[in-house]
């Protein structure tokens, strides 16, 4: 049985599936999070992007399972390496809802892993997810703090 995007299907990747993947990022991320002053990962639902095939003039959201992307965002705020200018992180784990199924990257054009509505994750993949998140992120800070120097 395919199943399409629809209301249950984005309220299972919103309740069960981000949440997953959050713990595992904000376990990765332990030894990063006390280098910044500040920080928050929350669920994020687009409720901006119209669906491209449908002409529906209904409210983007869950409740009428019409939503394009939710996702992963975190913010880091107030970093700052020694003698240099503090600066903060954004970065987002993209969850791009085609029709019959989802992809899932680091944003909406590049695509790590595509996965049918409704199909569970395992913890390896779950895992998969999380830690090539947390290497960009990483790489990201790295260079932000070469560039300073």
């Amino acid at each position: 049985m395919q199943h399409t995007r629809n209301k249950e299907a984005i309220l299972h990747l919103y309740n069960k599936i981000l949440p997953q993947v959050a713990e595992r990022i904000f376990q990765n991320l332990t030894e990063i999070t006390p280098l910044f002053d500040d920080f928050n990962l929350e669920r994020v639902v687009n409720t901006w992007t119209k669906d491209r095939s449908g002409f529906s003039e209904k409210e983007i959201s869950i409740e009428n399972g019409n939503v394009q992307q939710v996702g992963l965002r975190l913010r880091l705020n107030g970093f700052q390496p020694a003698g240099a200018q503090t600066f903060d992180m954004s970065k987002e784990l993209v969850f791009k809802l085609e029709y019959s199924s989802y992809e899932v990257g680091p944003d909406k054009n590049t695509t790590w892993v595509e996965k049918a509505y409704l199909e569970s994750w395992s913890t390896k993949e779950t895992d998969e997810i999380a830690a090539r998140w947390c290497e960009d992120l990483i790489e990201e800070i790295t260079q932000k703090v070469q560039n300073l120097g």
